[in-house]
């Protein structure tokens, strides 16, 4: 591992027909910060990879995974207490989908179904006026973002402290953040809309048999900019942390 590495914890893998077109979460991931590969340790914690001290990482982002932060596995458990060590540290730390979910857990939050349902394709999210000011990530950016989702369960109870930067009527939580350098983000800025789009194929029938309408979310499909501006942002941080 190089020395401080940009840490990309992986809790699960893309689907199938859209990872062997396109690469996996890691790859979109490194795509859309400034880091080089030899710069980026990738730790596959569902395959037992060990993770690093704190001291020797430059901060960290947490993967989506088709796995469910409720059912506490052990690799997810383990996992939620390192990235409280982060937190305590504060290490930059970025949780995308599961990883939101995770961190969230990991400091006191809770996580469940998410009792609006499936939320699935391009969504927007409403930013918070006081923190598209003050917020080092979410700083500046409109106050209706464009992103890329796909999830099931949801941050039904923020942990204390946390500080809420975007919702919709979809998922109250959509984004906030602890401290001064650790964010959860509940869509997944690495996605563009061809992968969403691959998503959306993936799971049409699924979708079809929860009667939701696979084609229309195709159609509605939209570029998400500010997801990857989201990630530029936390590689920025990194570097000056």
């Amino acid at each position: 591992m190089a020395e401080r590495a940009l840490v990309i914890v992986k809790t699960g893998s893309a689907e199938a027909m859209v990872r062997e077109r396109r690469g996996d979460f890691e790859a979109w991931i490194e795509e859309r910060t400034d880091f080089g590969a030899r710069e980026i340790a990738v730790v596959d914690v569902g395959a037992g990879g060990a993770l690093p001290e704190p001291s020797a990482v430059a901060g960290a982002v947490v993967t989506g995974s088709a796995a469910f932060v409720s059912e506490r596995e052990p690799w997810s458990v383990r996992t939620g207490a390192w990235l409280a060590r982060l937190v305590a540290a504060s290490v930059p730390v970025l949780g995308i989908c599961y990883g939101h979910q995770l961190l969230a857990q990991a400091l006191g939050g809770r996580v469940g179904k998410n009792p609006r349902g499936r939320e699935i394709g391009t969504v927007r999210v409403d930013v918070s006026a006081a923190q598209r000011i003050a917020d080092p990530l979410l700083g500046g950016l409109p106050g209706t973002i464009d992103v890329q989702a796909t999830h099931l369960e949801s941050v039904l109870e923020l942990p204390p402290g946390a500080r809420l930067l975007g919702s919709n009527e979809a998922d109250p939580h959509q984004a906030c953040a602890y401290g001064s350098r650790a964010w959860g983000v509940q869509f997944h800025p690495e996605f563009d809309g061809d992968v969403m789009r691959g998503y959306l194929a993936a799971r049409a029938e699924l979708l079809r048999a929860e009667g939701l309408d696979a084609d229309r979310l195709g159609r509605e499909v939209r570029e998400s900019p500010h997801g990857a501006l989201v990630l530029r942002r936390f590689s920025e941080i990194v570097r000056a942390s």
